[in-house]
């Protein structure tokens, strides 16, 4: 049996992974009504997860989803550590899956709030 604040930890990490998915859900709803082709959704790799890989007319998109109670909140919820992580993760899903991004390829950043309201930053950040 669970001690009190392992039972609290473990119900707010099943609501955190509820809300997660769902802003997920609606980042890939957004990406598909704007001419996207999601690739992969979470896609695991050796160096991190990404949480959508869309491409659209050959430039594909390695795409962070960001959560929180205000669209304000969400746009200061990605680190410099979680920057380099998307960005090694990136590589790593290019040197498997060849042929993708002909027109290149960018880091975009989608922000869900609670009340639904979503914005993309297209080319949020660059290798640097």
């Amino acid at each position: 049996m669970r001690s009190p604040p392992e039972a609290l930890r473990a119900a707010r990490g099943a609501v955190a992974e509820r809300a997660g998915r769902a802003a997920e859900a609606r980042a890939r709803d957004l990406l598909e009504a704007e001419g996207w082709r999601v690739l992969a959704a979470r896609a695991r790799t050796p160096a991190g997860e990404i949480d959508l890989i869309a491409e659209r007319a050959g430039l594909l998109a390695f795409v962070e989803v960001k959560a929180r109670s205000s669209l304000r909140e969400a746009a200061h919820a990605l680190s410099a550590r979680q920057r380099a992580r998307l960005l090694a993760a990136a590589e790593a899903w290019c040197a498997a899956h060849p042929g993708h991004g002909a027109a290149g390829m960018r880091f975009d950043v989608i922000l869900i709030a609670a009340d639904g309201a979503a914005r993309r930053i297209a080319d949020a950040f660059r290798l640097e």
